[in-house]
């Protein structure tokens, strides 16, 4: 078996990938304080940094579609179907018996059936949960005589909560997955390395 270094992964995605990683913690950690699963500061703090996270991502995000859209690089996320079996069978048991990753990857096609599907996911279902919800909820706690009547979208205060918490649930689910994942490369540390230098090694 060899290996063939690929560049993929252009400067902005690369920083865009990190900054993201960086605020999902954030966000994670902040908000598993506020529902009080964790402790180690004060929920006040946990608030604050939660809301300024949760801005500086939803900048980096604006700033992001404007850069997928004007590359064209949003065409890596369209779905596919394309070896999808023999992914899933590689993941399932292939990389234990030490079988090379089905799918190679090339600037043009960066991600394989199965990460498209999840990304997908995550685009269409989570993330406009987690927003609608979360902006909800912070536009309803500027005005706290009225956030037990309010109703925004015509649901309730606790509905929007429940939601919120099952959307970032949802987030910390695929970020586990995401970060196992990343160690199914030619190398355990090949998918990290390659969204720092760029460059992906290709088993052959």
């Amino acid at each position: 078996m060899t290996t063939e270094r690929v560049y993929l992964f252009k400067r902005f995605e690369r920083f865009w990938h990190w900054s993201q990683a960086a605020l999902v913690i954030a966000l994670l950690i902040t908000g598993f304080r506020i529902h009080g699963v964790i402790s180690g500061f004060d929920v006040e703090t946990g608030i604050r940094v939660h809301m300024y996270a949760a801005w500086a991502l939803m900048a980096l995000w604006a700033f992001a579609i404007f850069w997928h859209f004007t590359t064209g690089e949003w065409r890596q996320y369209i779905p596919t179907l394309d070896r999808a079996v023999a992914v899933a069978r590689f993941y399932a048991w292939g990389i234990f018996l030490g079988e090379a990753h089905p799918y190679h990857p090339t600037p043009e096609h960066k991600q394989n059936a199965l990460q498209r599907l999840a990304y997908l996911w995550v685009k269409i279902l989570i993330n406009p949960m987690i927003w609608i919800s979360g902006l909800a909820l912070l536009f309803m706690a500027l005005n706290w005589t009225t956030l037990e009547s309010a109703r925004p979208f015509g649901v309730s205060l606790q509905t929007l909560a429940w939601a919120h918490t099952i959307a970032a649930y949802m987030m910390a689910t695929f970020f586990v997955l995401h970060i196992y994942l990343a160690t199914t490369g030619a190398t355990p540390l090949a998918h990290i390395k390659a969204m720092i230098t760029g460059w992906e090694l290709n088993e052959q």
